[in-house]
């Protein structure tokens, strides 16, 4: 009865902990942790992968909000010296405090996927790698091209700070319980050389938020919530060479590049 009420609090906390080793061995091999490395883990759960990782001789900082799980943990790994246990929320852990290079890997809770994923693209020092699994749907719209339902802010918002890249999928019946999402593992690498100066990065991401807010709008009309002015935006759509009255939708990366200097000059 105890162990039941306790799976009832884990579903409500949005937890699915992962069974299957094969999996957690390709997600250690998709990062391509080696001996020595530092790696951060959000939250760890039943430590399955933790224990992958440290067949691959890292070094692990686990992130745990789960006081129960903190503290399972914490008994299992006390005399580990390879694991540092944190129990505190992961959007709030001090990422410039790690050694430098570390990388991500982790099955991250889906309900703060976005959040969490930002938290490590802008950090400075950021990692050197992200490997984790999210949900499909959100894996989808990370991954996705210019034209399609999937593309959006965030697509814009990771590809402007990185390169990512689908590793595998993940069946449901991989978790404990099992999700009623398909999830995937990802794989996202921070750009070595910005594409945009750090100041610059705002208004691009102002741009692409004003152009894609409303779907069904031209740009010159979208880009309206932004820049009052419409021979401003005109202006800086001939200097980027794209017509005002495309969909923000169907701009790629370079094109909102293109557009972010033409209406930002002076950054």
């Amino acid at each position: 009865m105890a162990e039941q009420a306790r799976i009832r609090t884990l579903k409500s906390l949005g937890q699915h902990f992962l069974v299957d080793k094969g999996i957690v061995r390709r997600i250690a091999d998709a990062a391509g942790v080696a001996p020595g490395d530092t790696v951060l883990e959000v939250g760890p759960g039943r430590a399955i992968l933790t224990c992958a990782l440290l067949e691959k001789g890292a070094n692990v900082v686990a992130v745990e909000l789960d006081r129960g799980l903190h503290a399972e943990l914490a008994e299992r790994f006390a005399g580990e010296p390879r694991v540092t246990l944190h129990h505190r929320d992961a959007l709030k852990f001090p990422l410039d405090t790690l050694p430098v290079p570390y990388k991500v890997v982790a099955n991250l809770p889906y309900q703060v996927t976005t959040p969490l994923l930002f938290h490590f693209l802008e950090a400075n020092p950021a990692p050197s790698a992200i490997v984790v699994m999210i949900q499909h749907e959100v894996a989808q719209r990370i991954l996705a091209r210019a034209g399609t339902k999937e593309y959006g802010v965030l697509t814009l918002g990771v590809a402007v700070r990185a390169r990512a890249s689908l590793c595998f999928t993940v069946p449901a019946g991989a978790f404990r319980p099992p999700p009623k999402v398909k999830s995937a593992v990802i794989r996202i690498v921070p750009r070595a050389e910005p594409l945009l100066p750090d100041a610059a990065v705002g208004d691009f991401m102002a741009v692409v938020r004003a152009a894609l807010g409303q779907r069904r709008k031209t740009l010159r009309n979208a880009l309206g919530t932004l820049v009052a002015d419409p021979a401003r935006i005109d202006a800086a759509c001939a200097g980027a060479g794209i017509n005002p009255a495309v969909r923000g939708e169907t701009l790629d990366l370079d094109a909102y590049l293109r557009l972010t200097r033409a209406l930002f000059p002076e950054r």
